[in-house]
């Protein structure tokens, strides 16, 4: 007699099925990681710019933030048009403005020359409200006052996308050449590429650096990093909701 074959152990019921996340997500939701990958790239293409020192890569990585808000915007309308909202859609949304709006921005300043201990405190300073300020809309969204079609009427401090005012600043300032001072690679007798401290020096950053502690510059254009991280967090800053 040949041997019995074992029979084959059915899928448990109470275990998810394959993909079950994926198959859960609305339209809105795909749209909204739209707008994580922008984030995503605009930190690559900056990456890639340090190491090739080429300006090509850091304009891409400034569209894509402009990209970003693009999908931030539709993933709105398209969940208010299929009429489905979730929890998950909320959750991804702001994981999402975080990666665009708060590191990206952040890593492109670091990649147009603030790089000092200073500008670093600044930078993490701007990343740390935009964390912040998600954080605290995400667990005062409910409670917060709404119209008759159910959106709130207002923001606590400025909404995170704001924040492309800076990188909008910044795509200027390279474009007119008052960041990036890398010199042409052609002419370099020492090798293929400049010197980070000859791109990077206080000549090349616009706006400068100043010394405000022996041992520790800053570079003052950083400020605007303080600033719009401040505004974000403001609760007595209130801005009305399109």
């Amino acid at each position: 007699m040949s041997p019995r074959r074992p029979k084959r152990k059915t899928s448990d019921p109470s275990l998810p099925s394959h993909f079950s996340m994926v198959r859960s997500f609305q339209l809105a939701d795909f749209v909204t990681l739209g707008n994580g990958v922008c984030g995503c790239l605009s930190l690559m293409f900056a990456m890639k710019a340090l190491l090739t020192q080429n300006t090509d890569f850091l304009f891409t990585s400034f569209w894509c933030i402009p990209a970003g808000v693009f999908f931030d915007f539709l993933d709105g309308r398209v969940a208010r048009w299929r009429q489905s909202t979730s929890i998950l859609g909320q959750e991804l949304d702001s994981l999402a403005d975080f990666c665009s709006f708060g590191i990206a921005p952040a890593v492109l300043g670091f990649a147009c020359g603030f790089q000092k201990m200073l500008d670093l405190v600044v930078l993490t300073y701007f990343v740390c409200c935009g964390l912040a300020r998600l954080a605290r809309f995400n667990a005062t969204v409910a409670a917060m006052p709404t119209d008759f079609n159910g959106k709130i009427k207002f923001f606590e401090g400025t909404p995170i996308p704001t924040t492309l005012v800076i990188v909008g600043v910044l795509a200027y300032g390279v474009f007119n050449g008052k960041f990036w001072r890398f010199a042409n690679p052609e002419y370099q007798h020492e090798g293929p590429f400049a010197s980070f401290s000859q791109a990077f020096t206080p000549d090349n950053v616009w706006g400068g650096e100043v010394l405000l502690f022996p041992g520790y510059e800053l570079h003052p254009l950083v400020l605007m990093y303080a600033v719009s991280g401040t505004l974000m967090i403001s609760r007595r800053l209130r801005i009305p909701k399109l």
